[in-house]
């Protein structure tokens, strides 16, 4: 800025001394007074520097608190939406219409298969079959 401001004064292409000064460059001719001021004027900026940096790293570090509230409340609710889907164990099919048999697997045979690996819970000793066999093909 004070380049800018230096440049519109000094427009022949001379460098603004003040800014050279600010940089610690031809400080010979500066009295004491002078040079006082000029390091006050630098201790200002440097002040108002440090204070915007921070000011920034605090809004940077309150933008990734709020982010991590948020993800830490998402992965919550999705631990509890995990929590509700069943087991495998559980699961059991509901709608046996539906259902579509793979290549090379009549329906009664995926059937069989649902109904006897479906629940755990009847095992009441008695014998399950599967009843594997080719698909169908038609008739040339």
């Amino acid at each position: 800025m004070l380049n800018l401001f230096c440049n519109s004064i000094y427009n022949n292409g001379n460098s603004c001394p003040t800014y050279r000064q600010m940089r610690g460059e031809e400080l010979e001719g500066l009295s004491v007074d002078e040079l006082q001021q000029l390091e006050k004027n630098l201790e200002t900026g440097l002040h108002r520097v440090l204070q915007t940096k921070d000011q920034q790293f605090l809004e940077q570090i309150n933008e990734l608190h709020r982010k991590s509230s948020q993800l830490a409340e998402e992965n919550m609710k999705l631990r509890n939406q995990v929590g509700q889907i069943p087991t495998a164990g559980k699961l059991v099919v509901a709608d046996t219409e539906n259902v579509v048999a793979e290549d090379g697997q009549s329906s009664e045979s995926v059937m069989t298969a649902l109904h006897s690996g479906s629940s755990q819970d009847n095992d009441d000793g008695s014998d399950v079959s599967l009843k594997l066999g080719l698909p169908c093909l038609p008739w040339k």
